[in-house]
């Protein structure tokens, strides 16, 4: 069971075995203090940073006020019932997220100067975890670390 995160060039393994959250939250739900959290757990204004290739079960999430790479600005449920495919799932993934953007980032993606991938299921967490969410990951083109959130930012 894993979970891929797309960025052009590298593919990221996600394993879907929940672990938790060792990042403190405020009462807000926001990350107040940095930690390691699940993938199954990341929520809209997540903020994290980069990890190396391969199987990831948590990210190291840190407030979005500290320097980091990445953040959730959207998540949303697949309607399939049944595997569709690695290309369509990450087809079906990439729409949804470009269809967001806007309204929750306050630029469009062209005039951005963040871009984005989706985390997607895999067949092995469609199966054994009825997983269908698809995660929406912003990150700054030039690769440089964000220093606040991106949610509503007209980056």
């Amino acid at each position: 069971m894993t979970r891929f995160r797309l960025v052009v060039p590298v593919v990221f393994a996600v394993t879907s075995v929940f672990l938790g959250c060792d990042a403190a939250r405020d009462d807000t739900g926001a990350i107040a203090e940095a930690g390691a959290v699940s993938v199954f757990a990341l929520r809209i204004g997540d903020c994290f940073d980069d990890h190396e290739p391969g199987d990831v079960q948590r990210v190291a999430a840190l407030p979005c006020d500290e320097a980091h790479d990445n953040e959730v600005f959207a998540t949303f449920d697949l309607a399939a019932e049944t595997w569709l495919g690695d290309d369509e799932v990450t087809r079906l993934g990439t729409e949804g997220c470009n269809e967001r953007f806007t309204g929750v980032i306050g630029s469009t993606y062209e005039e951005s100067v963040l871009d984005f991938y989706p985390m997607t299921p895999t067949e092995g967490s469609w199966d054994d975890r009825d997983d269908r969410e698809v995660v929406c990951v912003a990150y700054h083109m030039e690769l440089e670390k964000l220093d606040r959130s991106v949610l509503g930012s007209g980056m």
